[in-house]
């Protein structure tokens, strides 16, 4: 296939805002393909290079030479091109990356430019999410979305698992199978307002301490022990003193899913960012290994001795868990039905500095790469209502709307705002529509991506934290910030102060 079909594809799924469209324009481009083009596709498709990050930046596409008229680029060709850009090392490596680069684009017309650029540049937001291009994979093979869904469980891979299902069909599918040292992707959970809204869905349930840390995946092998991120990244070398705990242990072979948080020396949480700090370049993790130790909490587990309890009852999986790992191992846990009993085990999380509790169902499967109903996260969250300082234009089925707003604080010694941070999470049709009309009247100025406003519209934002951060003028950052609603009754005089925004970070950090 060229290059040409792939480009005009991400076009047109860009160009709709409709879910079952995009999945139409996916499956037909996908029936087309040759069993060796699939999986470079769905990775292009979903704005992703196969061999991930190949170091080319802006300075990269600068001066190139001017595009072809025709199409000629076939797909595995501009595959085997960018494979050697990135595999390119050493003495002339500058050199014969640039040559790559402007041979590949000498070719492309400049509707492919166009994409090749987006997709080197990580800004392919055409709306083709893992979601949208499981059903396409689905639709063009004519398998259950769900079939499909499970094989990139248990791979992580959508190209694989596409292309052993637009090949091989359904007995391409059942190949797939729970492997050893081989990650999965992680089960995700939906979010309650509230402990009785969680409780009145899920009852009994199992409430567990919601810890503030990194999600982990660790897998064990005989005395073979390997560490992964949500992201199905290898962590091992990073987080030694998991792997020699788990390699410790009374058994043969385990996959575990857990956190690995820094505590204090009395047991409380440091902040997130400390945590994560641990994941950072070699000679940062030298620097504060010794200082900032990990400890590993475990919530589930999927393999045990040879028996995969993936597909077992959540009951039976963290009976296997409770019975190999010491008590000190576990994520506390309650079994109940009881709200009041439920709530107890809430405030003693957030006493202790957590962030709250997970509701688990008794009886669920481990539906890895899924955010399902049998989890649900209760986090008590805090709000602020902040003055909206600029929006950036949508991309997607957001395309044409003011989407991602600039927040701000009132610094009331200056009588400015202060930026938080920015978010497009929480908003409905309906909003995107007003707050585009509406912040458009308050322009100050533009540039390609972002309108800049008077500082008028307060808005209400909920969010579960806050973290010292650069790269804002004041040093801290809303985590996980989303809109709630405008507050067409305030003014941005009545909008929360930096101050009360630096007294929130002083409480996280138990000053």
């Amino acid at each position: 296939m060229l290059l040409d079909e792939i480009a005009r594809t991400s076009a047109a799924v860009g160009e709709t805002r409709a879910r079952l469209e995009k999945i139409d324009r996916l499956a037909a481009c996908l029936g087309k393909l040759r069993p060796d083009e699939v999986a470079v596709a769905v990775a292009y498709l979903s704005g992703e290079l196969p061999q991930g990050s190949i170091g080319v930046g802006w300075a990269s596409l600068r001066d190139l030479p001017s595009p072809s008229d025709s199409p000629s680029l076939e797909l595995l060709e501009v595959d085997a091109a960018l494979g050697r850009v990135g595999a390119a090392t050493g003495r002339g490596s500058q050199s014969a990356r640039r040559l790559e680069i402007e041979n590949l684009f000498a070719r492309a017309t400049e509707p492919e430019r166009r994409f090749l650029t987006a997709l080197l540049m990580g800004e392919l937001r055409q709306g083709a999410l893992e979601g949208v291009m499981v059903a396409a994979v689905a639709r063009a093979s004519s398998l259950p979305a769900s079939s499909v869904r499970r094989g990139l469980m248990l791979t992580g891979n959508l190209g694989e698992v596409a292309a052993a299902a637009l090949t091989k069909g359904k007995a391409g599918l059942e190949l797939f199978r729970l492997k050893l040292l081989r990650p999965v992707k992680p089960m995700l959970a939906q979010t309650a307002d509230d402990l009785e809204g969680a409780m009145s869905r899920v009852r009994p349930a199992a409430v567990e301490w919601k810890l503030d840390g990194a999600r982990i995946q660790v897998h064990r092998q005989g005395k073979e022990v390997r560490a992964f991120t949500r992201n199905l990244a290898d962590i091992t070398e990073r987080v030694p003193e998991v792997i020699s705990t788990v390699r410790e242990l009374s058994l043969e072979t385990i996959i575990l899913d857990g956190e690995a948080i820094a505590l204090r020396g009395d047991g409380r949480p440091h902040r997130f960012q400390v945590t994560m700090g641990r994941f950072g370049t070699k000679l940062e993790r030298e620097r504060v290994r010794r200082s900032v130790p990990l400890s590993p909490f475990f919530f589930d587990c999927l393999h045990l001795d040879g028996q995969d309890l993936i597909d077992q009852p959540a009951a039976e999986r963290s009976g296997a868990l409770a019975a190999r790992l010491p008590a000190e191992m576990l994520v506390p846990r309650l079994v109940t039905d009881d709200l009041e009993e439920a709530d107890r085990f809430l405030e003693a999380a957030l006493e202790r500095g957590h962030e709250g509790v997970m509701v688990k169902s008794l009886d669920a499967p481990y539906e890895a790469g899924r955010r399902g109903a049998s989890w649900l996260k209760v986090k008590p969250a805090h709000t602020l209502d902040l003055v909206v300082l600029a929006a950036e234009w949508g991309h997607g089925r957001r395309k044409g709307w003011l989407s991602n707003l600039h927040l701000g604080a009132l610094d009331p010694k200056s009588g400015g705002f202060v930026m938080l941070g920015k978010t497009f999470k929480g908003m409905t049709d309906q909003m995107l529509s007003w707050q585009t009309e509406h912040l458009l009247e308050l322009e100050t100025s533009q540039d390609a991506y972002t309108v800049y406003v008077r500082p008028e519209l307060v808005v209400e934002v909920a969010f579960d934290g806050v973290q010292t951060s650069s790269r804002y003028p004041g040093g801290l950052a809303l985590r996980f910030a989303r809109v709630k609603g405008y507050r067409p009754d305030k003014g941005p005089e009545d909008a929360d102060t930096i101050e009360t925004v630096r007294s929130i970070h002083s409480r996280s950090e138990g000053v």
